[in-house]
């Protein structure tokens, strides 16, 4: 760690996905998986799905190149540490602290992302609006499993893998502590966030997923637009060839999320975001993370 300066951090959740918020305008922490894991573990640290950890694009190196059309780089983390590309809820909850910060205000702002620079708009009523780009639909069969039961899922990429599998029941689902199976392995090299979608009317879908290094979550704003995207392909509305645009309303566990995808592809999904505490890391123990 570069300073002894009282380490800053906020609490948030968009539909129950929550992330512990680490401010860091310079990139001056040094942030490695471990103490990442440590500030995300629920018992012995903070406790959150992942870690939004905040900087300035033009500081970040991996974002330098964003910083023209986005001021702030979201250096997201999964709950184990590891790297990921994108977070749709994540998104969400880092505009909503960009905005307390008084960084932004309501209205329209960008956010650099691994995943791309992310248009969102904060509306007057609260509701946060991330456009979360065209999804990507490798060709291939998929399978995922769990226990005697399978499946088979449609690839959806927001940026992020995604294997989409409709079911009957999400008590299929099982227990998603450990990831479910897929084949072929192939399919996804790097690993695969899970969604199990029912049906509960029309335009109007209900999932439960595992994330790829966070395990079962209250909610996931990417696998929410992975399943609205197979869910119009599934429904024969996918708006890229009807010209129309297509919305549908997903329940998550942790609350509903609103997916539209419009006839260029271009995906946007609105939800809530809250900011619910905020205090100080001891350094110390941060520390005994560091690399």
């Amino acid at each position: 760690m570069s300073t002894r300066t009282p380490i800053a951090f906020l609490k948030g959740h968009g539909t129950e996905n929550d992330f512990v918020i680490v401010p860091d305008a310079e990139n001056a922490l040094d942030l490695p998986p471990a103490a990442v894991a440590a500030l995300c573990d629920r018992r012995a640290g903070i406790g959150g799905d992942g870690l939004l950890h905040v900087v300035r694009s033009a500081a970040h190196p991996e974002a330098r190149d964003m910083a023209a059309e986005a001021e702030w780089f979201m250096d997201y983390r999964n709950g184990d540490g590891s790297i990921a590309e994108m977070c749709g809820n994540g998104v969400r909850v880092f505009a909503r602290y960009l905005q307390r910060a008084g960084h932004v205000a309501e209205g329209d702002l960008t956010v650099a992302t691994r995943g791309g620079v992310k248009r969102v708009h904060i509306a007057k009523d609260g509701a946060v609006t991330v456009g979360m780009g065209r999804a990507r639909l490798p060709e291939g069969d998929v399978t995922v499993s769990v226990g005697e039961r399978s499946w088979p899922a449609r690839n959806v990429n927001m940026g992020n893998p995604h294997a989409v599998a409709f079911v009957e029941d999400l008590a299929h689902a099982g227990t998603l502590f450990s990831p479910p199976p897929f084949s072929p392995a192939s399919a996804y090299p790097d690993g695969v966030n899970v969604e199990f979608v029912v049906d509960r009317g029309p335009g109007h879908v209900a999932l439960r997923v595992h994330e790829r290094g966070s395990g079962e979550t209250r909610s996931c704003g990417t696998g929410a637009c992975a399943v609205a995207v197979a869910a119009a392909r599934r429904d024969g509305v996918d708006p890229t060839v009807t010209g129309t645009p297509t919305t549908y309303t997903v329940d998550v566990p942790g609350g509903t999320l609103v997916i539209t995808e419009r006839p260029d592809g271009e995906i946007e999904m609105t939800g809530p975001a809250v900011i619910v505490a905020e205090g100080e890391i001891d350094f110390d123990w941060l520390e005994t993370f560091a690399s």
